[in-house]
């Protein structure tokens, strides 16, 4: 695997080395070796998959709140999306900055997202899945989002007029805490 580190501390673009032949191809998508080497988590608790039918859908952008705070390994296995992190530790350098990505079927790489950034995505074309694995258990107690949106972000989603939940669209802009 060929790790790319990001601009945001912790987060990582993690693509496959694609072992091709006559049959296709295969690839290893985790290694808890070569993740630890790097400082990574070597375990992850829960994976969930998500399937979207319309191009310009945003999911996003969500995260868990203390002490419920997961890292995922984010990986588009049909389509094409244009995933975005936001950091939210405030302690980091990089506060309140973004990093986006594109994740397709066909570059089989993921986005680590670290521990305190909020994650979101729009899908590029129909049908899109996604894959995440998850060091924490999901607890809806937890579940915090931020608007996609809000102004103090300026995050240029590829996309206008997103299709978009409820409960995305309704965040409310962003607080930093003093």
């Amino acid at each position: 695997m060929i790790f790319r580190e990001c601009s945001i501390p912790g987060a990582w673009i993690v693509t496959p080395e694609v072992r091709e032949d006559d049959r296709g191809y295969f690839v290893r998508t985790w290694c808890r070796r070569e993740f630890q080497d790097r400082g990574l988590p070597g375990w992850f608790v829960q994976c969930s998959m998500s399937y979207t039918r319309r191009r310009g859908t945003l999911r996003g952008l969500h995260y868990q709140g203390a002490p419920y705070e997961e890292a995922k390994l984010v990986r588009c296995t049909h389509g094409a999306i244009y995933d975005v992190i936001v950091d939210l530790r405030r302690e980091s350098p990089t506060y309140l900055r973004f990093l986006s990505v594109e994740l397709t079927a066909e570059n089989c790489a993921a986005l680590f997202v670290p521990a305190g950034c909020a994650h979101g995505f729009q899908t590029l074309v129909d049908d899109s899945q996604v894959f995440y694995q998850m060091t924490a258990f999901y607890e809806p107690t937890a579940s915090r989002g931020v608007r996609w949106n809000d102004p103090l972000l300026g995050i240029p989603w590829p996309l206008t007029d997103p299709i978009l939940h409820e409960r995305d669209a309704n965040y409310p802009d962003f607080e930093p805490e003093p």
